[in-house]
């Protein structure tokens, strides 16, 4: 029997992410803020991506470019420590 209402193939309905830059017009997105750019990289140092981190593509291009900018002046880390 095929349950009614739904389908196999679709996922289970999520709230939406908003983005947080474009909700709050204060915040910044800045390469010499690591507090602000450790939301936006796992443990491993990856960069998350966007349909996780909930930004739109223009503030999700600059969170990127600005974490690479970090990383190359040493504020962040390119991967994570080896126990």
């Amino acid at each position: 029997m095929k349950k009614t209402g739904q389908s196999k193939n679709r996922r289970p309905f999520g709230r939406r992410k908003v983005c947080r830059f474009c909700a709050d017009k204060n915040l910044r997105i800045d390469y010499k803020e690591p507090k602000t750019l450790k939301y936006f990289i796992t443990e491993r140092g990856k960069i998350i991506p966007r349909r996780i981190s909930g930004n739109c593509a223009r503030h999700q291009r600059k969170v990127a470019s600005a974490i690479k900018r970090a990383r190359n002046i040493a504020l962040l880390p390119y991967v994570a420590q080896s126990t």
